[in-house]
Formats: structure tokens, sequence, C-alpha cells
């Protein structure tokens, strides 16, 4: 049975249309979670949704919790997360209002716990492939749909900040190749991707990057009115996914997404720390009960 989790980032704060919703806290081993989660059904579809800078935007990028948010995710029954995030654009043909289905990342967060497992318990989980291509073919669908621009596939560069980059850090980042740049979504890949779960980034512009010669020249409500604008549109894009979810979701990921620690848990198991096992049995049970 499908589950989809929804990460809402700057200007999305609740989904509209919810049956039945309920806000509540779920309890993590990993500590607090960002806020309550948002509990319901759309269109027969079960929702949970996170605000994961807490309602009110109380949390800064570098304080989230992240391990909370994912964990209790799972813990939730979550199978497929789709994470949508506002972002800056390093390309001129993204410009505000443009939506990426993003494929791959760059991590240059440094101050975020970015992974379940440590010493006790050793995984390396690959990240060739960090977002699942079911999701993203379904979700760019039904942006197509909802004649919201979009592109499918894209690299989201994830910076630390709060502040924001420098013009010559910008520069550096489009000669990379990235397309877009948030300060979110690592490491929610990474941890979806321990847990086993489906996940996606879609990255909704809502400014140029300082690279562009007229960013200076951005006026606050611009902002806010693309923000205000995305978050609409981000809501009508659920509201078409969650049929297709309900209905399309196969007994296995095809891409894998729900075997990814087949092969990455590391230590033996008689050197296994007890504590660490216990915080992790939502997000590994499966492998480790096996």
């Amino acid at each position: 049975m499908t589950t989809l989790g929804v990460l809402g980032g700057s200007g999305v704060y609740d989904i509209a249309g919810l049956e039945n919703p309920t806000w509540r806290r779920v309890a993590s081993p990993f500590g607090e979670t960002s806020d309550e989660f948002l509990f319901g059904t759309l269109d027969g579809l079960q929702i949970v949704f996170v605000p994961r800078h807490g309602r009110g935007h109380r949390h800064s990028p570098s304080s989230i919790n992240y391990r909370a948010n994912i964990d209790a995710l799972k813990r939730s029954g979550v199978t497929d997360l789709l994470s949508v995030s506002a972002c800056g654009s390093l390309r001129e043909d993204l410009p505000p209002g443009y939506f990426v289905v993003v494929d791959q990342f760059v991590d240059r967060t440094i101050a975020r716990q970015s992974s379940f497992f440590g010493e006790g318990l050793v995984a390396h989980v690959s990240m060739a492939h960090p977002t699942c291509d079911r999701l993203a073919n379904l979700t760019h669908q039904c942006a197509v749909e909802a004649s919201v621009p979009v592109s499918l596939g894209g690299t989201y560069l994830a910076m630390e900040g709060p502040q924001f980059s420098s013009l010559a850090e910008s520069r550096i980042y489009r000669s990379w190749g990235c397309d877009v740049i948030g300060m979110t979504n690592m490491p929610e890949a990474k941890l979806a991707r321990e847990a086993e779960m489906c996940f996606l980034t879609v990255a909704m512009v809502t400014d140029f990057d300082c690279w562009h010669p007229d960013h200076a020249h951005v006026q606050v409500a611009d902002v806010i009115r693309v923000l205000n604008d995305n978050a609409e549109n981000a809501r009508r894009l659920i509201r078409l996914l969650a049929p297709r979810l309900r209905d399309e979701r196969p007994a296995s990921c095809p891409h894998g997404c729900d075997r990814a620690l087949d092969a990455a848990l590391i230590t033996t198991p008689c050197a296994r720390d007890r504590d660490l096992l216990g915080r992790l049995d939502a997000v590994a049970g499966r492998i480790l009960r096996s």
C-alpha cells in the first residue's frame, strides 16, 4: 500500500483538500521532528505532510532535525517521499516559476547529521541515482497536465546556508553544470535512501541566484508573489499525483529504492552496537530482521 510523504518547503506549510486532516506528533529516537505531521487522505491516497521549517517557519536549514523527520515518516508508513522545495536558478532558461524534477545532487553542506548509521553499525548506501525514476516520470506527467512549466532532470546544489551564495560561489556552481541551488535537500535525499523510500525532489524556482545581472533588482514582493504561485502549483501537482500513486505502485520498486540496504551493511552482526540497532528499528528493520 502506498503512503505519500510530502516535505513542504518555504511557502508550502500545509496541503489543502485533505480528507480527515489531523495534526499529530510522531516520536523518533533521533529527537524532535520539525513540527507535528499532518495526516489525511487525498483521492484515496494516504498522505503524511511535514512542514520542514515548522509552522511559522521557525527552523533554519541548518537547525532542522532531518534524521528525526525521515525516521518519523518511515514510522508513519511512508513509502514514497516527495520534497517540494524553493530554490534559486543557476540557468537563464529556468526562470522564476519553473519547476525542476531533480535527479542529481551536489552536497556542499557541512554542519548536519547525514546518516542514520555510524560507529557500531557502519553502512555505505549507493547515491549514484538518488531519486526514483518511477516517481519522477509520474510527477513530470502531472506537472505537464497542470500546465506548470517543468524540466525533467536537473542537478540540485545543496549549500549550508543560511546565508546565500557569494558571486564567486554562484559562478563556480554554474561552471559545474548545476541547475538549481537550495539549502534543504541534503541530507534529506541521503536519509531517504537509507530508509529505503522512493524519493523525489521538485525544486520550485523563486528567483535567479546572484550570478544573474538582474538579481540585485529583485524586490521582496516579487519573490513572495512567486512563492505563493509556486505553492499553489505544488498543491495542484500533488492533487493530480495522488490517484496515480494510489493506482500505479508496483509490488517492489523497479529501481530498487526499497532495497537500498541489501548490500550496504558492513559491520558484522556480532560487532553491532545494540543501542544503535534499537534506534534503527524503523529505518533498517527490514534488513536487520532478515
